[in-house]
């Protein structure tokens, strides 16, 4: 599944660099559905995907990072 979203006062491709200097890899920008974006009325959002060959325990690594990143912003 994909999981695309923002944080208020984050821009996503800083959220994208932090997490990738953590060993982290998610994707950042419009991922080709501008026009959903501007449904949505954003520029741009952070992606992260899970499949079959994650476990819960690369779900936790991803979410304690995020929110730690997040308190930064």
């Amino acid at each position: 599944s994909i999981v695309s979203f923002t944080i208020d006062g984050a821009h996503p491709h800083d959220l994208a660099l932090l997490l990738d200097n953590r060993g982290i890899a998610v994707r950042a920008g419009h991922h080709c559905a501008q026009p959903a974006m501007r449904h949505f009325n954003v520029d741009t959002t952070l992606r992260v995907s899970f499949g079959v060959y994650n476990n819960e325990s690369e779900i936790e690594v991803f979410l304690r990072n995020l929110k730690d990143i997040k308190r930064f912003f």
